[in-house]
């Protein structure tokens, strides 16, 4: 046993029971996001509990939701919920709010971002609970240049959000698609899928690169699997 402690402690820099608390928590949160969205908000705080720093609980939670919002997007896709004419301009505009914020969250300070996590986290998983009645009634279309604005200006908003902080985003985006751009539910799930990937692979790209990106967090990428089978399962239970 103290072999196995031994070896779990140089992995991962925590013991083999905080090891599987972490594990059984992101396993956890890529169940809740495959099936209602809002994963980020049990990962994120699963990886603080590991000690991990803030900026690498960031990035770590980024990896493993990049890893499950791909496999969800597949299957989204194969599906034909995405409309590729409108999801291809919301990618850009993602990209650039995604960019943005992953870059402002490099250089705020780890004591200032654990207190802002602490006071958004419960704020953030209250508003995301209340908030599931998102498409009950379709609003009256756009025209198709005006959907195409909104949807734009929702992904650069949103992907400033995600890559700055993440958990809810998919809600958030399901909300405004459907409420602000007046998408139907299939069509809005389909663009927040999109756009949710790539705000997501957008900051992973960022702290990767960045020379000062916390670089512990690349040890971690074996708690992303345990997200990624959670979502695989459940997203293939749905389709």
């Amino acid at each position: 046993m103290e072999a196995v402690a031994d070896v779990c402690q140089q992995l991962f820099g925590i013991a083999p029971g905080a090891m599987l608390l972490v594990c059984l928590l992101v396993f956890l949160a890529g169940y809740v996001d495959a099936i209602a969205g809002g994963g980020g908000l049990i990962s994120l705080p699963a990886y603080m509990i590991a000690g991990l720093p803030t900026h690498a609980a960031i990035a770590t939670n980024k990896m493993s939701s990049t890893m499950g919002t791909t496999i969800a997007t597949w299957h989204y896709a194969k599906s034909g919920y995405i409309q590729w004419k409108l999801a291809g301009v919301c990618v850009v505009l993602a990209v650039a709010g995604s960019t943005i914020g992953s870059n402002l969250v490099l250089i705020t300070s780890d004591a200032f971002l654990r207190v802002f996590l602490l006071a958004v986290l419960p704020i953030t998983a209250i508003y995301v609970m209340r908030s599931k009645s998102f498409g009950k009634q379709d609003k009256e279309p756009l025209s198709p240049k005006r959907t195409a604005v909104l949807c734009a200006l929702v992904a650069f908003c949103v992907g400033i959000y995600d890559g700055f902080y993440g958990p809810g985003t998919g809600t958030f985006l399901m909300l405004l698609l459907t409420g602000v751009a007046h998408l139907k539910l299939k069509s809005a799930a389909g663009i927040t899928k999109a756009i949710n990937l790539t705000t997501n692979v957008t900051a992973l790209v960022v702290f990767l690169l960045h020379r000062n990106a916390p670089r512990r967090f690349a040890l971690w990428w074996r708690f992303a699997l345990a997200y990624t089978m959670a979502s695989t399962v459940l997203v293939r239970a749905r389709f």
